[in-house]
């Protein structure tokens, strides 16, 4: 049985591939190079692996409802994202309304992915945040100069 310390650190790191692979589709879109945002995109899905870890083996680590809250809402994100982009492939981010419960949503994932990265402590934090902060910065930049 692992311990609960290097738990977190794999929430710390899965949190970490998160936003790096966000900055990497923004930037892919930015750079107007698809495929390289199609990969990252896609690498984002291997991480319901880890996350799947970290939410079954919770019980065993008596975690608190918050815990559960922020994983489900990056393994719904992951699942809404997997539906609108590959499977149906719709244009959702030409319709306002949508666009916006998917940027809440997203967000909320992103967040409680924060929320789970930082139980491994002030470094691994800090370094999340500022990650963070830089996705976030490029989601909306990206958003206004590629309309995506």
């Amino acid at each position: 049985m692992e311990s609960m310390k290097q738990l977190n650190l794999l929430g710390a790191i899965v949190t970490l591939l998160f936003f790096t692979s966000v900055i990497g589709v923004f930037i892919g879109r930015l750079a107007n190079a698809p495929t390289f945002g199609l990969y990252m995109g896609l690498f984002e899905f291997l991480l319901i692996i880890p996350v799947l870890y970290l939410l079954f083996t919770a019980p065993s680590h008596h975690r608190t409802t918050l815990y559960y809250v922020q994983l489900l809402l990056f393994i719904i994100w992951l699942v809404v994202e997997l539906l609108l982009d590959y499977v149906y492939q719709l244009d959702f981010r030409s319709t306002r309304w949508l666009v916006i419960i998917y940027v809440m949503l997203f967000f909320s994932a992103a967040g409680g992915m924060l929320g789970i990265g930082s139980l491994a402590g002030k470094e691994w934090t800090i370094a999340l945040v500022i990650l963070f902060f830089v996705m976030a910065i490029l989601a909306f930049v990206q958003r206004a100069i590629t309309g995506m």
